[in-house]
Order: C-alpha cells, then structure tokens, then sequence
C-alpha cells in the first residue's frame, strides 16, 4: 500500500509538472499563431485590394479580344472548313450562305430523280438485279459503265457492277473495277443521287475487301486519307466525309489522321440539336450543354466553341496584359461559381464571370514574414527557456523523490532488520532469567544463540554504515600492499562458527604464489563476507561452499561457490541494485536488506575489477570478483 501510494504521488507530480510546461508553451504558441496569421491576412488583403484594380483592366483587354476575334471570322469563313477552323481558334464552325443557311457542314440533301431511270439498258441491269442473276447483272452494268456519256451515271453503273460482283462472291474482280475506274482519282468518278462521291465510297469499300496485310492496303488508306483532308477540291458532303473518317479510324487506325474530325462530329451534333441561325455579335449558348457559338459579323459564318476552349482563349488574351505570376486568373461560365473576386466578364461574354486567385504575394508580404519570422524565433526562446525550466525542475524534483525514496527505503529496512535479532535475544535472554536453577548446558546453548544473532546484528549495522557512506560519498580506502590469503583468513575467521555448523562442507582452494594487490584489506574482507554470508543463507538444504583465489587473465581473482537455490537470467543484472531481492520471502526467513551484493559492487568498482554470477535456478551461484593485479590499473578513490 505505501508503494502504491509512492507511484501515485510520483505520477501525480510528473502530470503537474507536465501541464505546467504545456500550458504557457500552448499559450505561447498560439499567440505566434494568431500573429503569424493576422499579419499574412493584413498582406493578403493589400495585394487583393491591388489586383482587384487590375482585374477591370483585364477584363477590358479580353473583351476587345473577343470583338476582334468576332471580326475577324469574315476573312476565316473564305478559306474553307478547316482553314475556318483554325483561323478562328474554334471547336467548329458552320459556313452559311448569303441567305443563312447551312453550306457546310449541311443536313442531308433530298434526293434527286434519276435519269437514267427511263433507259431499257438501266431497266433490264436492275431486273436482273433483282432476280439475283448477279453474274449478268454485273455485265449489263459492266456495258452501261462503259457507254453512258453521262460522268455521273456511269460511275452509279460501275458502282453497281461492283456490288454485283461482291455479292457473286468475286471480290477480285471487284477490286480490278475498283482500282481501274476509282483509285486514279475518286474526286472525279461521279456522284450519286445525293450528291456524295463515288469513288470515295468504292475506296473504302476496297479496305474491306483487303486484308490489313495486303501491300495494296495501306496505299489505298492513305490515299483515301488525303482525300477526306482535302476541303479545297471536289466538294463532299459532310455527312459521308464524317461517316468515312469513322469508318478508316476503325479500319486503320495507324494512317486515320483526320485534324478536322472533332470537328466535324461536333458541327454534325450542332446541326441535330439548333437551327444554323446566325445571332447577335456576342458569345451565346446552343442547344448543347458547354457549346457556346459566336457569329460573323456578316452573318457568314457561326464559330463553336467549348467552355474550356473560351477560358483558355480568354485566360490568353488576359495573360498578354498580365506578366505577373503571382496570380492565376480564372474564367466561369455561366451558372459555375466564380469565387469571392469575381466581376463580370464583359460585354462579348454574357453571364461569364472572371476571377483571380493568389499564389505569391511576393514583396507585399516580405514585410509580414520578417514580422513573423521575429514571432516564431521569439515564441521558440519562449518555449524552449520554458522546457528547460521545466526539465531541471523535474530533474531537481526526481532527485529529490529519489532520495526520499531511499531514506524511506532504509529506514523501513534498518526498522525490519534490527527488530529481528534485537527480538530474538530479548527473547532468549527473558528464557535465561526466568530460570531458578540455571542449566548449564542451556545456558551455553542459549549464549551461543545470543552471540550469532549478535554477530547478525553487527553485520547489518556495518552493512548500513557502509551503504550511508556510500550515499553521502563519505567512503574512504587505504589501498597498501594486501596479502590475498590475508584477505581469505579475514573473511573465514569472521565466519568460522557458522561455516562450521553442522551440513555446512566449505572448501577454500587457494593457487600458489598469488601476487599482493594494492587494495584496501578490510573492504575486500567486507566483499568476501558479504558473498559468502548469501552462499550460506540462500542454501537451504545441505551446504556445499566453495571459495577459490587464483589468477585470471593477469589478474586476481575470488571465486565463491554454492549449490544452492540459484538466480533467474532475469533477475542476474538486478541483484546489484540496493534494496533488490530476489525472493522476499525467503529474505525474511534468512534475514537480509538487499544490501550486500550493491556494497560489493562498489567497492570491487572502487578497486578497478568488476563483479560477476553465474548461476540457474536450482544449480547453485558461482560469483567471481577480479581485480588488477597492477597498480596503474586501479581508479583513483576519493
């Protein structure tokens, strides 16, 4: 219990000791905190209220961009599809004509009647046709192809024969018809009734009939290829450029480069979901979400462009006005949050927002990072005079603990230990006086009892002398020249009674011709008492002690040995520890403060050797004090 209470008052004044610490360190660290931030937000503030200046500037700047972008679209819509494209900077354009509508790309044409429709020729190839005689079939187109004066019906009869031919399952032969009337050029092989190319549509139908392999493969792909690029020559109509771009991707995808197909498939899904009306001259929305159109001022062409495409065009037009890196401006469109700072972004821009977000506020904050650098460096000699405040009073109050806690130790333990023999010879004396007729026999057995626990006695007492010495670093050695069998007769002479007992066999084995040491004699006979005396208390049974001196490794050497109830591993490196014992049990039974062995610790160290055990549980101990054997070897003693 009065343990339990020693941890809890030691843990209670290491948690007031800690938060004494803690709480001016946190108090300390917050003010730095709440300085450093007030100051970056005063510098935030100034370069926000700098920037927003420059912002309506910027705002300005991109607007006349926009308005000479809008103008410039007359001169972008002569130059064709693609040169439109790229001459606006669109996602895609629509071409109009002089009365609004859609010249490309432009909604499926409606059919035109056929004029070869009143021929028997043309009548009797499409019976049979459609009687599945295809092999005829194919020769009657064959003839009309080959007499029809008309460029646009002959080419329809050789795209017929072709067919007839590939459902014959003679795909050879429609390749020679393919490569013969087609491949030369197929802007000049005809169109169909809806005005698409002929040729064009027989080349991609030979890339089916060919394998990937086929070396006239790839020579047909790319010249297929550059016919779909080409938009200044034989007009296509965007529906089949756009079906015939797809087809190619799929087919060979290594020679597909088509710069115009986003394009394309865009305007295609623009047409589908708004009506090709040109509109005013400011940006506006389309039927499709993110699609944004802007009109000529001619009213000849309408641009498309995406959200992302009109913040990049806008963001650039801004950064030519805005060499500074310390901003990142940023364009909403409508319906997107535009942030804290965000104005409108002008006229040719409707609903668009424009914003700007710091990223280095550069030399308007240099002046609150020298103020927060003298805050941090100030809070840090703060809290650390603090923690070393902290650190000496907790060492200052642990020593302090400690050694109430070895006072209170030693008093407990002197009170346990002279209470015992002190009891123990009242009590045989008490039995001798209440004799009338004292025997004589009992009363020299009684002496001899008096006399062993008087001699108990006197070891404690020299033992707490030694230990109170040693804590008041008031212990003194005479080192002269000592006999080591000098020191062995001391020690057995001070034993003899109780190694003589009965089953107690002590051999004492000491080598021939061992070297004087210089050391003090009494403080070695105090180490060999104090061993032998736990040799002879911590063997219950029948005691087998054994003391030997020899020489080591050029030095001296004391053995003491017992069989008997041994030391854990654990416990080998704690039993020179004050006050430490192994079994407290037994340390009652036997008598003992845990002592001993710490005394001789320091006066083997004190001596310049050292101590050492082997011992099991059960095995017996054997521990082993060597000493220097020459006199530079030893540690000067105060």
């Amino acid at each position: 219990m009065f343990r339990l209470h020693r941890d809890r008052s030691s843990w209670l004044l290491a948690l007031f000791l800690l938060l004494g610490v803690l709480a001016p360190s946190g108090a300390v660290l917050w003010f730095m905190n709440d300085a450093a931030r007030s100051q970056a937000e005063s510098a935030r503030q100034r370069v926000t209220e700098a920037y927003r200046e420059q912002l309506r500037l910027l705002r300005d700047r991109a607007d006349d961009g926009w308005k000479s972008r809008a103008a410039a679209l007359d001169r972008s819509a002569t130059s064709g599809f693609a040169g439109a494209v790229k001459g606006a900077n669109a996602d895609s354009v629509i071409l109009l004509d002089a009365r609004g509508r859609a010249v490309y790309p432009a909604p499926p044409v409606t059919l035109l009647p056929d004029p070869a429709m009143d021929r028997a020729e043309w009548d009797r190839a499409q019976s049979l046709e459609l009687r599945h005689d295809l092999v005829r079939a194919a020769a009657a187109w064959e003839r009309l192809a080959n007499t029809g004066k008309d460029p646009n019906s002959a080419a329809r009869a050789a795209q017929a024969q072709i067919r007839c031919l590939v459902r014959a399952g003679r795909r050879d032969a429609a390749l020679e018809v393919i490569q013969g009337r087609f491949l030369s050029d197929p802007k000049t092989g005809g169109r169909d009734l809806a005005g698409r190319l002929i040729g064009a549509d027989e080349q991609l139908l030979a890339l089916h009939l060919l394998q990937p392999d086929d070396p006239r493969f790839k020579s047909i792909a790319r010249r297929l290829v550059e016919t779909l690029n080409d938009y200044n020559g034989a007009p296509m109509p965007s529906a089949q450029r756009l079906f015939l771009m797809g087809e190619v991707q799929a087919l060979a995808p290594a020679a597909a480069n088509f710069p115009t197909y986003p394009a394309e498939l865009l305007a295609e899904r623009f047409l589908e979901a708004d009506p090709a009306r040109p509109g005013n001259r400011a940006l506006e929305a389309t039927g499709l979400h993110d699609v944004w159109k802007l009109s000529s001022p001619n009213r000849r062409m309408i641009a498309l462009y995406g959200s992302a495409t009109v913040a990049s065009l806008t963001e650039s037009a801004m950064a030519e006005g805005n060499p500074s890196r310390s901003v990142r401006i940023t364009v909403a469109p409508p319906g997107t949050p535009g942030g804290g700072e965000a104005i409108a972004a002008g006229a040719m821009l409707p609903g668009w927002q424009i914003s700007f977000t710091l990223l280095d506020a550069g030399p308007w904050e240099e002046a609150a990072r020298r103020r927060m650098t003298t805050y941090i460096w100030l809070g840090c000699a703060v809290v650390a005079a603090i923690a070393l405040a902290g650190i000496f009073a907790g060492q200052f109050l642990r020593h302090q603990a400690k050694l109430n806690r070895l006072k209170t130790d030693l008093l407990a333990a002197v009170s346990h230990e002279l209470k015992t023999p002190l009891a123990s010879t009242r009590l045989l004396v008490e039995t001798l006086l209440e004799d009338e007729r004292p025997d004589a026999a009992k009363t020299t057995e009684y002496l001899k009892l008096i006399a062993g626990e008087n001699l108990r006695l006197t070891r404690l007492v020299e033992n707490f002398l030694t230990f109170s010495r040693i804590e008041r670093n008031r212990q003194r050695f005479e080192f002269t020249e000592t006999n080591p069998s000098a020191v062995v007769e001391s020690a057995l002479a001070a034993m003899r009674e109780r190694l003589q007992a009965p089953g107690c066999h002590l051999e004492v084995d000491l080598s021939p011709g061992l070297p004087t040491v210089l050391a003090d004699q009494d403080a070695l006979t105090t180490v060999l008492l104090n061993l032998l005396d736990n040799a002879f208390k911590y063997t219950p049974a029948e005691k087998r002690i054994r003391l030997r001196a020899y020489r080591k490794d050029g030095r001296l050497a004391f053995d003491v040995e017992d069989n008997g109830i041994g030391i854990a591993p654990r416990d080998q490196k704690r039993i020179f520890r004050r006050f430490y014992q192994v079994d407290r049990r037994l340390a009652r039974e036997t008598g003992g403060c845990g002592l001993g062995l710490s005394i001789v610790e320091f006066i083997v160290r004190a001596h310049g050797g050292e101590v050492a055990v082997e011992s099991r549980p059960g095995a017996g101990s054997t521990f082993c004090v060597c000493l220097p054997c020459r006199p530079a070897d030893y540690k000067a003693v105060a």
